[in-house]
């Protein structure tokens, strides 16, 4: 049977950040034998998303997956947080993301970080689980592989356009934090100018990788609502 894949998803049409459409967006494979652990000779786009790769730009991440079954280019891109922790080790790579700014979030990111593992493009968007990264930015392989949804033709293996980084399930939410909710709290703190009032989930909608802001009444705070544990 073939591996589950998994897909970044978040497309940001009229009605909200959730509707079908194109992202960035990543599909779960296995690291190939040959995989470089280096970035190379790879170096940042010339856009505007590259000021938003600075070192030590996050401690927390949201990142975004498809837990429903959807084919692209004939492969079935789901991949939801009961995938990764059916994976060996409960780890897999972050592949297939395919917008810069997105890219560069993913670059930025340090071992041991945690992100949020959000379900999206689904019935009910929201966030599931917590994982951690164990792997810092490496070559995303998807990239030059013709058969895969995500290939690319214009980049380059001496020089690669694209990264991954590898994660870890920590554990499910003590439960889970709808879209809706969040959408409760970013509207809430656009008035207080709280610490959602520019929460990436809504005002770019479309990335798919996306920085929080850390500290108890940041995003982390919602995970945690009982405990004094301060992320």
């Amino acid at each position: 049977m073939p591996k589950p894949r998994k897909r970044l998803a978040g497309a940001a049409g009229p009605a909200g950040p959730d509707n079908k459409g194109p992202a960035g967006k990543r599909t779960k494979t296995k690291n190939p034998a040959g995989a470089s652990a280096t970035m190379g000779n790879s170096s940042p786009e010339k856009t505007s998303a590259s000021k938003d790769s600075g070192k030590n730009l996050s401690n927390y991440w949201l990142m975004k997956s498809e837990p429903e079954s959807r084919l692209e280019k004939g492969v079935d891109v789901k991949f939801s947080i009961e995938d990764l922790k059916a994976q060996p080790k409960q780890t897999a790579c972050w592949d297939g993301v395919r917008n810069y700014q997105a890219r560069n979030f993913l670059r930025a990111m340090k071992l041991e970080q945690e992100a949020f593992f959000y379900h999206s493009n689904c019935k009910e968007p929201g966030i599931a689980g917590l994982v951690k990264i164990v792997k810092e930015a490496y070559p995303d392989h998807t990239q030059f592989e013709k058969n895969n949804p995500h290939y690319d033709p214009s980049s380059k293996e001496d020089n690669p356009k694209w990264s991954m980084v590898d994660v870890q399930f920590v554990r499910m939410m003590k439960r889970y934090i709808t879209l809706a909710e969040l959408k409760t709290h970013y509207q809430a703190h656009k008035t207080t100018g709280g610490p959602l009032k520019n929460m990436a989930l809504f005002t770019r909608q479309r990335l798919s990788v996306q920085p929080l802001t850390p500290g108890k009444s940041g995003p982390f705070a919602l995970c945690y609502p009982h405990t004094r544990r301060t992320p």
